[in-house]
């Protein structure tokens, strides 16, 4: 298997959305942390936010499109040729779950707070309906919840990343060329 052979690599779907995503991820992460430049009540910062909530729903919206792209696409051989143990495989199944309940609990969560809130949930120029009634002691607790999680997330992203140079340069399988890094 050479890394020419088309069964060498993902599918051209799953490669895309996947890179997609990774750039959504970072527009996200940093409409958040550059909001704190701008006062409370600024525009700007009422735009980073916007800007945060439209892009994580573009992830819930493109983490449905690529579950089903992985459905019907065959995956590469598995990697145990390449020194992947079995507990390896587990470790790595389990992490790739996690990731996916993360990309859509994440901007669900963001929706139903707030919807809870009562604040508009805005989508490039349209707005969403609520999810849920009003409730401002739920969405403060959401808020709360959203925020910790969105803190474990860039642990999840550092170890994805970890992981995915760990079988480049040590395992020395090619995943980056299997994800379509030339």
């Amino acid at each position: 298997m050479n890394s020419s052979d088309a069964s060498f690599q993902y599918a051209r779907p799953l490669v895309a959305l996947h890179w997609l995503m990774f750039l959504l991820f970072i527009v996200v992460y940093a409409a958040m942390e550059f909001r704190v430049i701008y006062d409370k009540g600024m525009p700007e910062r009422d735009f980073m936010k916007s800007l945060h909530f439209m892009f994580g729903l573009c992830i819930l919206l493109l983490v449905v499109f690529r579950l089903w792209a992985k459905r019907l696409s065959p995956s590469p051989p598995l990697l145990e040729l390449h020194g992947l143990t079995k507990l390896m495989h587990r470790a790595s199944g389990a992490a790739h779950v996690v990731l996916y309940v993360f990309m859509i609990l994440m901007p669900l969560m963001g929706w139903i707070m707030l919807s809870a809130a009562g604040k508009p949930i805005p989508f490039f120029g349209l707005e969403l309906p609520a999810l849920i009634a009003p409730d401002e002691a739920l969405a403060k607790q959401i808020k709360a919840v959203h925020a910790l999680v969105g803190n474990i997330g860039y642990g999840l992203i550092g170890l994805h990343i970890g992981a995915s140079l760990f079988h480049q340069w040590v395992l020395k399988d090619r995943l980056l060329q299997r994800m379509g890094w030339r």
